[in-house]
């Protein structure tokens, strides 16, 4: 199974928000990047994801997983994007932030360091568990 990245602004929808959703989850609608989408439609179910707090914050703070493939997003007029359901599985102990990911060697090529500015980013095997043990869970 992949592991992904996926960002959003505490003050537009946070961890805590996503963890009020409960088992029945939430939609991740709005994202309008080509590469963010195919990233989106790359996902399978049951994979898990890190939930990162963009713009406030700059931090992994849990994990979430899939629950509903790739499906129209109908936020969106042009019918050219989709969304994915997660669900909250665990916040991290420690939230794990850019600067450290940025001064980890393991995490040096990490999408979240290279690619800042990207929504829905893949995360390797490797950067999954470095970022689980900096953030004090179980990978």
């Amino acid at each position: 199974m992949a592991h992904w990245l996926v960002k959003s602004e505490p003050s537009a929808w946070s961890w805590e928000d996503q963890v009020k959703a409960g088992a029945k989850g939430t939609n991740w609608s709005g994202v309008r990047n080509h590469t963010a989408k195919l990233n989106l439609m790359a996902m399978k179910k049951g994979e898990r994801v890190f939930f990162y707090h963009s713009n406030e914050g700059l931090a992994v703070v849990g994990i979430v997983e899939v629950i509903k493939l790739f499906y129209p997003d109908p936020t969106d007029a042009s019918g050219k994007f989709g969304m994915v359901d997660f669900k909250a599985v665990k916040p991290l102990k420690t939230p794990v932030t850019l600067a450290q990911a940025k001064t980890t060697p393991a995490l040096a090529k990490m999408a979240l360091v290279t690619s800042f500015r990207l929504s829905v980013q893949p995360v390797t095997d490797e950067e999954w568990s470095v970022v689980c043990e900096m953030g004090g869970v179980k990978a």
